[in-house]
Parts: C-alpha cells; sequence; structure tokens
C-alpha cells in the first residue's frame, strides 16, 4: 500500500510552484548596492566616570577556592554516606508473585470507519489489537497509538479517500487507575475516483492490447489492490498475444482535491513482437532439444503465447525425471517477413534421480489383501524409457511382471508399453497359472494431465493352464493359448480424475481374440460402459455408473475360465464378494458368463477433507451372448472417505439384499480413488 500511495500527487496551485534554485540578484551587485559604513561606528567608546569594576564577579567559596560562604551554610557540610540514605520507592502499582509490575490493561475504540468496510482488516493488522490489550506502560502504549495512526492513513488511502487523516487519544479509567481506553478516530474525507486513464508507449499490434488489459475503467474508485491487478494482468496479457518481453514504468496518477479525481497514465513498453524459432537446452540434461520439441504444443512460426511456454515446462516436471526446470525466450536477432523476431526457447534442464520404489496395498472382501511393490528407473532408455520390475503378493493373486514404458513416444501424451508377466491366481471361480505378452500405444489421462479423448491399441498372446475345481497343473496340452488384439476408446467431459464431481465419462472395449485350447476358436469380447455427476450445491454430489458386456462367437463352456464376464466386489457390485454373482454349478462355484449389466447410485457428502457416501449397487452376469436384466442383485451400503492431496481414500461397507447361501452378510472395501 505504502509505494502505491506514494506514487499519487496533487495538483498544485500556479502561485504555489517552488522557484528554481538561481539567485535573482548576484552577490556582487548586491554589495555594490549597499551605502557606506560611517567610521564612527568602528571608534571605541568612552569611558563612564565613576563605574568602578568589580573585582569579584563570584564571591570566595570555602577551602582552596576562597573564605566566604556560598548561601546556606549547609551548602558547605559534607554529604551523608550512602549508607544511611533514606531511599522511599516511588509508587507504580500493584506488583505480581513474580515481581514484576503488573500489566497496564487497555481497551481499542475505533470511531470514524463507518461505512469503508475497514474496521475488520484494520483490526487484523492493529499494533494495538495484537498486544490483545496489554502493555508494560503507558509509553508503549502511545507508541502502539502513533503506528496505527500510520496504518489507518495507508488502508484509507489505498481505498481511494487521499484526503484521509487519523488522531488518537489515550483516557484513563477513573474506577481503575491501571486501564486505559485508547481511542483512533479517522477522518476519511472524499473518496477519489479515476478521472482519464492513458497508457503511454509504443503501439501494439494490433492496437490497444495494453489497454485492453488494463481493466480499469473511469469514475471507479482508485482502489490500490485493483491498480496493483489491473497492471499485473498488462503484464500478463501481453505475452499471450506476441510480446516475451514487456515492461511498465511507475503509474502516475495526478489528484485534484477540488473534484476528487485522479488522472491515471501507465508507462508502458511492449517490447519486440515475437515468434517461435528452435529450441536450445542446457545444464544437467535428462533428455536433449529433439524431445522438448516432442513435448511443445508450438511449432517454428507461430505467433509467441506464454501460456504454449508453460505448458511445456508443465509437461517437462509432469516427466518426473527433473529436480527443476525451466523455459524462458531468447531472441535471436532473426527477423520474419512481418517484421516480427524469432525467439528461442531455451530449456534449463537439473535432473534429478530416475530410480524410484514403490508400492501400494488394498483389501476387499472376496480377493483379501494384495500388496504391490516395484522398483523403476525412469529413463534408463533415454528419452523417457523406462524399465520396471515389479511383484505383487496376495490372498488371491501371486505375480511378478517387467515393463518397457517409452513415455511421449513420437507425438507429446502418446506411451509405448511391452510388458511380460507370469503368475498365478487363486479365486472362488477358478485357479490357474498365467504367462502373458502384450504390447499396447495409447493416450491416457492422469492426475496431472486429464484429457477428453482417450484411447488405446495393441495386442497380446497368453498361456495358461486354469481349473474351476482343484489347482490347475501345469500342462502345455490342456493349456489355452491366446492371442487377441485390443481396442479402447473413452471420452472424459468430468472435472476430476479421482474425484469427480460433475460431468459425465463414456468407454467402449472390443477385444477380437483367437484361443486354441480345445479346437481353435474366433470370438469378440466387448464392454461398454458410462458415468455422470451432479453437484448440488458445494457438499453434495449424486453420481451413477452403468456397464454392459457381451462376448459374441463362442459358447460359454469353450472360453478359458478367466476370460469370462464376472460381477461383485469393490470395482463392480459392492455388497458381493469378488466374481460372487452370476451363474453357479452343483458346488455352488460361479461358473461366468457370456454378459453381463451393472447399475450404481452414490450420494457423496464431504465436509473439509472428510466425507461419507450412501450407495445402492445391482448387477448380474449371464450365460447368454445378451444380457437379460433378470434376477438383478442389489448390495446397500455406507462409505468413508478421508480426501489428500493425491485423491480420496475411500472405505465402503456393504451388505447384499435378500443374500443367498454362500453370500457373505457384509463386505469391506478398502481402495484410493472414488468407486467410480
Amino acid at each position: 500500500m505504502a509505494p502505491f500511495a506514494a506514487q499519487a500527487r496533487q495538483a498544485q496551485p500556479a502561485d504555489q510552484i517552488p522557484l528554481g534554485d538561481e539567485p535573482i540578484v548576484p552577490d556582487s551587485a548586491f554589495e555594490e548596492a549597499l551605502p557606506p559604513l560611517d567610521p564612527e561606528l568602528i571608534t571605541p567608546l568612552e569611558p563612564i566616570e565613576g563605574l568602578a569594576p568589580d573585582p569579584a564577579p563570584f564571591p570566595p567559596v570555602p577551602g582552596p577556592v576562597g573564605d566566604a560562604p556560598l548561601g546556606d551554610p549547609a551548602l558547605s557540610e559534607p554529604l551523608p554516606p550512602l549508607s544511611v540514605t533514606d531511599v522511599e520507592p516511588a509508587d507504580i502499582g500493584e506488583v505480581e508473585d513474580g515481581g514484576e509490575p503488573a500489566p497496564i490493561r487497555y481497551t481499542l475504540v475505533v470511531e470514524g470507519l463507518e461505512g469503508t468496510d475497514l474496521e475488520g482488516r484494520f483490526r487484523s493488522l492493529s499494533a494495538l489489537e495484537d498486544a490483545h490489550g496489554e502493555a508494560v506502560n503507558g509509553a508503549m502504549i502511545a507508541a502502539r497509538a502513533e503506528e496505527d495512526e500510520v496504518l489507518l492513513v495507508r488502508l484509507l488511502r489505498s481505498e481511494g479517500y487521499y484526503d484521509a487523516v487519523a488522531a488518537s487519544s489515550i483516557e484513563t479509567v477513573p474506577e481503575n487507575p491501571r486501564a486505559l481506553r485508547v481511542v483512533l478516530t479517522a477522518s476519511p474525507g472524499y473518496i477519489y475516483r479515476l478521472g482519464e486513464i492513458r497508457i503511454d508507449g509504443p503501439e501494439t499490434v494490433p492496437p490497444g492490447l495494453a489497454r485492453e488489459a488494463l481493466a480499469l475503467e473511469s469514475g471507479r474508485p482508485i482502489i490500490a489492490a485493483e491498480v496493483e491487478a489491473a497492471e499485473a494482468n498488462v503484464l500478463l496479457r501481453l505475452p499471450q498475444q506476441g510480446y516475451p518481453f514487456p515492461e511498465i514504468g511507475l503509474r502516475d496518477i495526478l489528484l485534484d482535491p477540488q473534484t476528487q479525481i485522479g488522472d491515471y497514465t501507465l508507462p508502458v513498453t511492449p517490447g519486440p513482437r515475437a515468434r517461435f524459432g528452435g529450441f536450445t537446452t542446457e545444464g544437467n540434461l535428462a533428455f536433449d532439444a529433439e524431445h522438448v520439441g516432442v513435448l511443445a504444443r508450438f511449432e517454428r512460426g507461430d505467433l509467441y503465447d506464454r501460456r504454449r511456454v508453460d505448458d511445456l515446462r508443465e509437461s517437462m516436471v509432469a516427466t518426473r525425471l527433473f529436480e527443476s526446470v525451466s523455459a524462458e525466450p531468447v531472441l535471436t536477432g532473426e527477423t520474419a517477413e512481418d517484421g516480427t523476431e524469432y525467439v528461442n526457447i531455451l530449456v534449463r534442464q537439473d535432473a534429478g534421480p530416475a530410480r524410484s520404489i514403490d508400492g501400494q496395498a488394498g483389501y476387499s472382501t472376496g480377493e483379501g489383501f494384495r500388496v504391490e511393490a516395484a522398483w523403476e528407473h525412469r529413463n534408463l532408455f533415454p528419452p523417457e524409457g523406462a524399465l520396471r520390475f515389479a511383484a505383487i503378493a496376495g490372498t488371491a493373486e501371486q505375480n511378478i511382471s517387467v515393463r518397457f514404458r517409452r513415455s511421449n513416444w513420437r507425438q507429446r501424451d502418446r506411451f509405448l508399453l511391452l510388458q511380460l508377466e507370469a503368475g498365478q491366481r487363486d479365486y472362488e471361480a477358478f485357479q490357474g497359472y498365467t504367462a502373458r505378452l502384450y504390447g499396447l500405444v495409447s493416450r491416457e489421462s492422469t492426475p496431472i494431465w486429464q484429457k477428453v479423448w482417450t484411447y488405446a491399441y495393441g495386442a497380446e498372446i497368453l498361456a495358461t493352464n486354469e481349473s474351476r475345481q482343484g489347482r490347475a497343473q501345469l500342462s502345455l496340452s490342456d493349456a489355452y493359448f491366446i492371442g487377441g488384439l485390443i481396442g479402447q476408446v473413452g471420452y472424459d467431459r468430468s472435472n476430476s480424475l479421482l474425484d469427480p464431481t460433475r460431468g459425465f465419462r463414456l468407454l467402449a472395449r472390443v477385444n477380437p481374440e483367437a484361443s486354441l485350447g480345445n479346437g481353435t476358436d474366433v470370438y469378440v469380447r466387448n464392454l461398454v460402459e458410462g458415468s455422470a455427476y451432479y453437484p448440488f450445491g458445494e457438499s453434495f454430489v449424486l453420481a451413477g455408473r452403468a456397464r454392459f458386456g457381451s462376448i459374441y462367437g463362442i459358447a460359454r463352456d469353450d472360453l478359458a475360465p478367466s476370460r469370462r464376464f464376472y460381477a461383485g466386489g469393490g470395482g463392480s457390485v459392492r455388497g458381493f464378494g469378488f466374481q460372487e454373482l452370476g451363474p453357479r454349478d452343483e458346488n455352488n462355484i460361479p461358473l461366468g458368463g457370456r454378459s453381463l449389466s451393472e447399475f450404481a447410485i452414490e450420494g457423496r457428502y464431504r465436509f473439509g477433507n472428510y466425507g461419507a457416501v450412501a450407495f445402492v449397487d445391482a448387477g448380474q452376469v449371464y450365460e447368454s451372448q445378451y444380457p437379460t436384466f433378470g434376477d438383478i442383485r442389489f448390495g446397500v451400503g455406507i462409505g468413508a472417505r478421508l480426501y489428500t492431496n493425491f485423491g480420496p481414500i475411500r472405505l465402503d461397507v456393504a451388505t447384499p439384499i435378500s443374500r443367498r447361501e454362500g453370500e457373505s452378510r457384509v463386505s469391506v472395501y478398502v481402495s484410493i480413488g472414488q468407486a467410480f
């Protein structure tokens, strides 16, 4: 506030304008014009007869100086020793137990701020208020009052009251001699308003960019925060419209006390208009300038836009390869045909540790506990070629895998993935051993870069020994050999990846497969799902989800058990165990199916960093190729949410409606992120 106020000045009348430093009459001319002095003035005066000088202007004192006493004889007596002096301390009021004087207490009264809405802001900054009504002595209270007088004037001027004055008074409270009443009185005066608003400096292309960015209007009060925000907006908007190096000078506000109008002038130097040239990079590099160009969303010749430079820097931060990284424009001296200048983007890299160890854990009824640990080198094969080794140890699954992933492969936000994994699964529906090799090219959403359109395509081959009863035997003759293609497309208009509160999502998957088991079978697995989110106020969200699946071209019993549809569990129909829904055999073991349907509706209420949910899930699996929507099963439950920086942690407890034999009364699910 003080720098802003110091730059506003008041207009002065002409008769008060100070003159320069040059003398009106030179010294030499002035001395020549003086008349000569009368010689009698320097003649010595004659003595006055009969007046004798006093030989002793001061009377003698006793001792070596003189013999005559000086006034009262007691003055010549020696002083008594300090040991016999009777000293009486002054009364400073009550003394507390620790021997320190009791503090002086005071109350603060503020007057004159009615209609300004500044009293609360003043009290939050006040030195008197900050001391909670206590001081050691009156001098300390007076010093605080003077400081608050200055604060009051500064606050008022920041809101346009440039004629404001403030005064303070300290009054005693008669019934309590150690209590005071401090009164701060403000006189705001008239509020000053903006008059003419002018930008000084070279014009932009197109004209008026600086004035358009300076969001000030004539007639508005001269409020410091609004003026400073408008000036900051000039420095923000010009780099978004082709001017990388704008500068603004000191504002000038000429106040007229007669009209309470302030004419505002801001010097703006936009600098050269520029276009993107190329890239250079320096420092401890994680990858070269060519890959920097892959991450950029602009090309050579595009008009300079600071937002695209910021986007480039954020994309580099998202790679998690840097301790620090910056991107800034540098003039090249090269001029384009239209007179604009080319700028290179200088990227300064400071590569950080590329190795990491991570883990995650979860629990759900039906699957039990699941713990995953992994080691990864995110840049073993530059640029952004990551190698990851992972292991899963769980109640129902044990698995090891090795994965190669190339991020931003030949194009921003495109990923190449190759993974080899092997393990065994022990579910209620089947037990088996599986080895799988697959590759994907995908465009994915992340918590940092959530995308509207996503896709994935690729291929996989796998070999699996599976048994629906007892343990599977490792045997090539009994194994299923499956090869297939992977296709997926998603459309996301929600406002968050892990905790959406509005919008919707759609996803479709198509997987043509060929199975070599009991003969050769070719079939297509299809799945579509969608979810929607609607807020009621700021605290409550109603969410819904639907999912449908179908397998075309093969009988259910010819499918490997792991390739069938199942339902039930934390990511499916809560209230039921994992893979618990659907047809069962004579031993009450789930058979799986060729089609499924699932529905869910959930109410989410959030208060601070905590939340509560209530939900109803429904679904069923069918032997038929398409869902028949018969025998739909329902589960109901409640849940709790803990909201963190990386997403909500959820705990859901559910129970099935019309529970059947073998189904759990209560199912519990713990994971990161909302259920859908």
